[in-house]
């Protein structure tokens, strides 16, 4: 999860906590009204993007009711978004730690609590404490092991750290294949292991392509007649050919170049209108058939200009068609 999207969630769960607040204010004692009326005035400056002065107001709140554990929750919240990861001065090392403190303590309170559990292990994140924060994202699938997207944010956490340790590296890979195991049936989860496989360094891992090719041959199984999957298994070829170029035979190339060019026209001819599938068709010509083939490359630059003249009328179409739609939900 982005930071923004974070925020974004943050605020409607205050949003939703004032509206109660504001429910429960005539069964609360005096001390519990003043932290209820700090709360909601802390709320609206972390809203606003005014941390500094929130967190003064939520220190209030922990002061008159020391219970409140939203409250601990969203000071640890104030204090990270105020942190600069990497920062080696002694006031951000200082809002690390309250922050951590602060997080900690709204663990300590509801530690089955997800939204805290995945804040504390973002703020471990942050601090590259990676067996902490490990073992606070592992708990979030511990939770919600139906939850799909939490695979994804653990795996996305092992790729970040995967240069620098190999174990975390096949961690990712695993937990990739754990969000297939759960859901087989589902698209979404071929396509990120097939991705995962696609950002590794060509260099480095030589078979990435065919790896994540294996992944995209299963999604095509569930969704024979998709264009996207097509596409995709062109693309997988095409990068093949020309990152590997000065790997492969010349009849490995010409193999490759030919499985591209294939599915990329089979995606075309799926959906005539998907601009991407003519944008490939371009740079495939004109990067590895026309290198493949140098006697025919006046024909292949030719033809790149072709797909070129194709893909902007078909990105204009689409672009038109999606200026439509969203003017069509404002009304």
């Amino acid at each position: 999860m982005c930071d923004k999207r974070s925020r974004r969630y943050l605020i409607g769960t205050l949003a939703i906590l004032a509206m109660f607040s504001f429910v429960s204010c005539r069964k609360m004692s005096l001390p519990k009204l003043k932290a209820n009326y700090f709360f909601n005035k802390a709320n609206t400056l972390f809203k606003d993007g005014k941390f500094t002065k929130a967190i003064v107001e939520y220190e209030k709140v922990i002061k008159y009711n020391p219970d409140l554990k939203e409250a601990y929750r969203f000071l640890g919240e104030s204090y990270k978004s105020l942190y600069i990861p990497g920062k080696d001065t002694a006031d951000n090392k200082d809002r690390a730690a309250k922050a951590l403190d602060a997080l900690k303590k709204a663990y300590d309170v509801d530690a089955n609590n997800k939204d805290v559990i995945y804040s504390l292990g973002d703020m471990y994140d942050k601090l590259r404490d990676v067996e902490n924060a490990e073992q606070m994202y592992l708990r979030i699938i511990d939770l919600e092991p139906g939850n799909m997207n939490n695979y994804y944010v653990v795996a996305e956490f092992y790729k970040r750290y995967g240069g620098e340790k190999k174990e975390l590296k096949e961690k990712a890979e695993q937990m990739y294949l754990r969000r297939i195991e759960t859901d087989p049936e589902n698209v979404q989860g071929y396509a990120y292991m097939a991705n995962y496989f696609d950002q590794l360094p060509a260099t480095e891992f030589k078979d990435k392509f065919d790896r994540a090719l294996d992944y995209v041959r299963k999604r095509e199984t569930l969704e024979p007649n998709s264009a996207e999957v097509f596409y995709t298994v062109g693309v997988n070829r095409f990068q093949k050919a020309y990152q590997l170029q000065n790997f492969l035979s010349q009849a490995d190339k010409e193999t490759v170049a030919a499985a591209a060019e294939k599915n990329l026209l089979k995606a075309i001819e799926i959906d005539p209108n998907f601009p991407d599938a003519y944008a490939y068709m371009k740079i495939l010509y004109i990067n590895v058939h026309a290198k493949i083939y140098p006697e025919r490359e006046a024909r292949y630059t030719s033809e790149a200009d072709r797909y070129g003249e194709k893909f902007q009328e078909k990105r204009k179409l689409q672009l038109d068609r999606m200026k439509l739609e969203k003017e069509l939900k404002k009304g």
